[in-house]
Formats: C-alpha cells, sequence, structure tokens
C-alpha cells in the first residue's frame, strides 16, 4: 500500500463504517504515539490482523514500526505458551526506530496470550481479552488456579472483558457457517475494534478481504461483517467511552511516494533492482529455511524481471546451482540462515578462489544448530568472517532497519560485481519481519551497476601472440575479468585447485599460492568503503556505543533519551563490517570508553579488540528478542558513570 500523504478521503474513512458514522457523544484524545500488541494461538491470525492494522496505519501517514514474534512449529499446541503468536506495532506522529519496548494496549484471544505477555505490560496500560476462552480448561493448561480476570490480578490495568467469539458468532448468524467457522473471524472483529479505538481508515481492509478471498466472496464478506461488527461494538458499547487519534508524522517523512515494507521484501526489490541496473539476469539458488523463505517467494514472483528462481533439494545443491550462474554471467544470490550458511561454506569458499561475484544472503536466527528458527539473533558474524578453511576473505554488509535492506542489497552486489567476489549480506529475523515506512526511490536515483565482461584477449605471450588470461588483475580493483563461457577465445579452466597468477593454471608453487592468498586479500582490504559518520551532538561525549546491523533502533532510541536527559552520549553504526571504513581506528580513539552492544556474546567487540586494541566493553544479549530502548539507556548511562 502506498501514499504520499494522508487525504480527507481516507480520515473520513476512519470515521465510518458499515454505513455507520462516529459518535460525537465519546470523548477522544490525542495521543503522539501508541504501542498495540495481538496475542493469540497461532492459528488465531495475529500476524495478519497485525499486518492489516500496520497497512492501514502506513496509509494513513504515521511512523511505525513492528515486531511479529511466532513459534517455530507450523502448528504449535493450542492454548499452551509456547503456542502463543503475537505482533507488536508501534505508530506516532513523529519519527521512531523501534515497536516500542511495552505495549500501551494488549489485546489477549486467549488466557495463554495473556499470561505469555501480561509481564511487557505496564500498569494503567489497555487490556482487551477474549473472555470466552477463559475457560477453566484452558486457564489450568497454562497454570492459572483462578481467573486472572477475577481474582484482583489485573486490577492495576484498565481491563476490557470482550465475548469476541460470541460477537463474531452472532455477527455472521445469517451467514451459512458453522459456530466453528463464524469463530475464526475473531480476529477480524479484533481489528475493527482496534480500528475504531484509533482512528484507522477501514477501506484498504475491506478491499484487501475482498482480493484475498476473491475465489471465496462469502467468506470475504463474512470477514468484512466481523470487521465492521467490531467497529461498530466499539462506537456503542459503554465499555469503551474514549477513542483516540494518533495524527500522520508528516515532518517525519522527506516528499516522496512511501509504502510499509518489511527487511525481507525490502530485500527482495533490491535485489532485483540490483539486477536490472547491472543489466544482469538474477538468479536465486536457494532452499527454504526460516527466516530467509521469504525472500525466494518474492522473487519467484517478479519472472518478468528477468528474475529465476531455483528451490533447490539442500543448501549445498542451491549455493552450487548460485555459483554455476555467476560463472554464466548472472548475478547470483543464495538466500539462508545460519546452519545454512555452515552448509554452504566449502561453496563459498569455491567462489573465493573462482573469484566470481556472489551474493550470499544471511538472515541470521537464533543457534546454535536449529536453535530458535523464528527468533532473531546477530550471533553469524565471526561465521561469516572466518567460517571457512584456508585464508578466504569475503566482504560483509549489514542493513540498520527493514527500509534499508533495500539499500544493503544494491551495496552488496555493488561490491560483487566490482570486485569479483562474494559478499555475506548479514540481516537478521528481526528486520526480516519487522516492517516501517520507505520512500520509494527514483530510478535515477539508483547506482549504475553494469559491468564489462572480457570481450578478447588482455595478454601477449613471449611469442606475441594474443591471449586470454582470466587472472590478470585490474590495476585498480584486482578483479579478474569476468568471462561469458562460450565465448570464442575466452576459454578457461576454473577450479578449486590454486591457480597460477595471471594465466589461471594449476599451480602448486608455494610462492605463487603465498601471492594469490596475499592478493586475495588485498582485493577485499582495498574495496572503498564510506568514512564511518559519527553522531556527537556538541563534541563533547566520552562515551561512544558502537552498533551494527538491526540494533540501530534500540541504540538510536536510548541514545535520545541520555540526550534528552543532560548526558553526553555519541553514537556510530557500522554498515561494513569486512572491510571496515578506513577512519574506524581515529574514531575510536577519539573517545575513552567504546560500548558495543550486540545480539551475540560479543563478536564484534572482540573483532574491535583485536583489529584496533581498544578495549570495547561488550552489551550482550542472546534471549531471541531486540533490545529494548530503556534497557539500552539504563546499561549506556552506567558505562557513562564507569
Amino acid at each position: 500500500m502506498t501514499s504520499q500523504v494522508s487525504s480527507q478521503a481516507e480520515q473520513a474513512d476512519a470515521a465510518v463504517v458499515g454505513g455507520q458514522r462516529r459518535s460525537p457523544e465519546k470523548d477522544v484524545r490525542r495521543l503522539d504515539r501508541v504501542i498495540i500488541r495481538f496475542a493469540g494461538d497461532s492459528g488465531d491470525g495475529m500476524q495478519l490482523t497485525g499486518d492489516r492494522f500496520t497497512s492501514e496505519t502506513a496509509s494513513f501517514g504515521n511512523d511505525l514500526s513492528t515486531l511479529p514474534n511466532f513459534p517455530a512449529e507450523i502448528r504449535a499446541p493450542a492454548g499452551t505458551l509456547p503456542g502463543v503468536s503475537s505482533f507488536q506495532l508501534h505508530f506516532a506522529d513523529h519519527d521512531i526506530l523501534t515497536p516500542g519496548d511495552a505495549p500501551n494496549v494488549l489485546v489477549a484471544m486467549n488466557p495463554a496470550a495473556l499470561k505469555a505477555n501480561i509481564a511487557d505490560v505496564p500498569r494503567g496500560a489497555e487490556v482487551i481479552v477474549n473472555t470466552d476462552e477463559f475457560s477453566k480448561r484452558a486457564m489450568q493448561k497454562v497454570g492459572y488456579e483462578t481467573s486472572p480476570l477475577e481474582d484482583g490480578s489485573l486490577d492495576g490495568y484498565s481491563v476490557h472483558p470482550v465475548p469476541l467469539t460470541t460477537l463474531t458468532v452472532e455477527a455472521l448468524k445469517d451467514f451459512d457457517l458453522s459456530r466453528k467457522d463464524a469463530g475464526r473471524s475473531k480476529n477480524m472483529f479484533a481489528l475493527g475494534l482496534l480500528s475504531w479505538m484509533y482512528h484507522r481508515p477501514t477501506g484498504g481492509t475491506e478491499r484487501f478481504l475482498r482480493t484475498k478471498f476473491a475465489k471465496k466472496p462469502a467468506i470475504a464478506e463474512a470477514n468484512i461483517a466481523a470487521f465492521r461488527a467490531g467497529w461498530n461494538f466499539g462506537e456503542t458499547t459503554e465499555d469503551f467511552a474514549v477513542s483516540y487519534e494518533v495524527a500522520p508524522a508528516a515532518e517525519a517523512f522527506p516528499a516522496g511516494t512511501y509504502r510499509n515494507i518489511s527487511g525481507n521484501l525490502a530485500l527482495s526489490y533490491g535485489l532485483i533492482a540490483a539486477g536490472r541496473q547491472a543489466d544482469l539476469p538474477l538468479y536465486l539458488g536457494s532452499y527454504p529455511i526460516t527466516p530467509a523463505s521469504d525472500i525466494l517467494h518474492e522473487l519467484s514472483r517478479h519472472k518478468n524481471f528477468g528474475v529465476r528462481t531455483f528451490q533447490a533439494e539442500d543448501e549445498i545443491a542451491g549455493i552450487g546451482a548460485a555459483l554455476g550462474a555467476a560463472f554464466g554471467g548472472s548475478l547470483a544470490v543464495t538466500t539462508t540462515s545460519g546452519p545454512g550458511v555452515a552448509l554452504k561454506s566449502e561453496t563459498i569458499g569455491l567462489a573465493v578462489s573462482l573469484e566470481l561475484p556472489l551474493l550470499v544472503v544471511d538472515i541470521q536466527r537464533g543457534g546454535p544448530s536449529t536453535g530458535l528458527p523464528t527468533k532473531t539473533e546477530q550471533a553469524d558474524l565471526l561465521q561469516a568472517m572466518y567460517g571457512r578453511n584456508g585464508e578466504a576473505p569475503v566482504p560483509i554488509v549489514a542493513p540498520k532497519t527493514p527500509a534499508d535492506c533495500f539499500d544493503a542489497a544494491l551495496e552488496a552486489a555493488r561490491i560483487a560485481v566490482t570486485y569479483r567476489t562474494p559478499v555475506f549480506l548479514l540481516s537478521d529475523g528481526y528486520l526480516a519481519n519487522g516492517s516501517e515506512p520507505w520512500r520509494i526511490p527514483e530510478v535515477d536515483e539508483l547506482p549504475d551497476l553494469r559491468v564489462q565482461f572480457a570481450s578478447g584477449s588482455n595478454h601477449t605471450d613471449e611469442d606475441g601472440a594474443e591471449v586470454f588470461w582470466p587472472f590478470k588483475r585490474d590495476p585498480q580493483t584486482l578483479a579478474r575479468p569476468w568471462a561469458i563461457p562460450g565465448t570464442p577465445g575466452l576459454e578457461h579452466r576454473i577450479g578449486g585447485i590454486e591457480k597460477q597468477d595471471g594465466t589461471g593454471n594449476i599451480s602448486y608453487d608455494p610462492a605463487n599460492h603465498d601471492f594469490m592468498v596475499r592478493t586475495r586479500q588485498a582485493k577485499v582490504d582495498r574495496i572503498p568503503v564510506p568514512d564511518l559518520d559519527v553522531d556527537d551532538a556538541h563534541g563533547d561525549a566520552t562515551t561512544l556505543v558502537l552498533g551494527w546491523g538491526s540494533t540501530y533502533g534500540p541504540i538510536t532510541a536510548a541514545v535520545r533519551r541520555l540526550r534528552a536527559a543532560g548526558q553526553p552520549i555519541a553514537q556510530a553504526h557500522l554498515r561494513h563490517l569486512n572491510p571496515f571504513p578506513a577512519n574506524l581506528g581515529e574514531v575510536l580513539g577519539r573517545y575513552d570508553k567504546v560500548v558495543v552492544p550486540e545480539m551475540n556474546l560479543g563478536q564484534l567487540a572482540t573483532l574491535i579488540r583485536a583489529r584496533y586494541l581498544v578495549d570495547a566493553v561488550s552489551y550482550n544479549q542472546v534471549n531471541g528478542m531486540p533490545f529494548k530502548a530503556e534497557q539500552l539507556a539504563t546499561a549506556l548511562k552506567e558505562a557513562i558513570d564507569g
């Protein structure tokens, strides 16, 4: 969904649904931001509900950030704590950076959802519970000996007991649906209620439902009826005496056309744009793995842009096919997560040896082994840096926000095709599934990535003959020529055995191997990357917080809180992790203390200490969830105070 501004029609749409207009008698309060969390069983449609609320919020013009959180199992046990699925949305009338620390509103579809999430909800917040699901058996399943709706344990909250299932079934009584089937639309009832509470547009959701269920129009109309019933319930019930307005964040966005976008979708679009800008066919060789599979799904929809996708039988076949496509002249990509990187490591080393462009997209998740497939982590940095046999250097690029995944994909492609090397793109589950507004760029804003393939001989041998040397390098980039197989006169041998410099012939000469190893390292080391920008508001900070990847939002939010409290602190964020920016050492030397927050046990901090001999302070979290801003602000304040 795209929007340039929130139009008068859209705002009017937010005030009327199903032919009824918002009652003027109810109090309307203005807020600058709200955090909502929908929670229920994995089959309750919480991700769809959150996504629809997010889309309408984006079309309204608010800044937003989301945090989907769901079980690893495809169908987790219903009514259990491990089976709870949630979706948190933070939206505001100003620039925001995180999905929020604590929800102002919790929608709990059953006892498990309430128990799994209530600890995150601050006192005084609103809690909407589906009372139909609070049976004795359902409560006992999650350890409630008495009903939390009756024993006083929720007295500190503004609790709204709503029989969502019963109300939904009643609203759909004129449809030819069983009670069970009608009850499945309770998430749409909840969505309608929340849409009323926060003056969200509704037309987009109704259009979405008609499109989604185009082949089952009766189901579409039933869901729309449930959605409208929820909106009208909020309008008429005495339990909700107040609704809230959060104005569009017009000043937060530069002029342009915006849409809500997730990290994996932005990354997919970035890869497509890179293929077009390079004037190369885009080839994805991949094996499905959470949380990277969405990229395979999305790219498979875009054959019209010259995209070819291959779902291989395993991770090794996926990257092998991608490397073969790179040899054939395609912009080649393989997508995976941590366990898949381990399986792909030999072929990544082969790509280093062959010196062919290849994008290795790692959407990091909790490990080791299968670990936490649906939870986030940043623990693959050292694997990306060193996880191959021999000296096999690979450039590493890391996006910082969901929308930034688009630009990071273009940057990774630029490095790969310019320097003839595999490149790691390190995203993670938080970025992949989270979303935010994204300004759609104009085509003339995109970089020119076109490459020149080898077209003829490039060397004169001792006999004066013109020949082609596959490892004769560009003196500036140290990249070898990219010769398309089948080009007359450019026949050459490639493989994993060490090659002789220039000729590409197999070589076991010790001096040549030493030279080739150092040359491949030098090729990566000399890749020019932008200097590291430092945000030091007044230039008087003695503490620098250094981050990479998805920690950008929480770090920046924490730094803002500290500065608002009068604390001087500097911030810098790395996009390029190999090679590091040339000025990184100088930046680190300016500060008495360097704090490195990471969702691992200190991998970047280890690299910083080894490379620059800086006693970086590591602040870590590996619980599968992103940092909270208040948590980081407290840790950084302690670092400042010593």
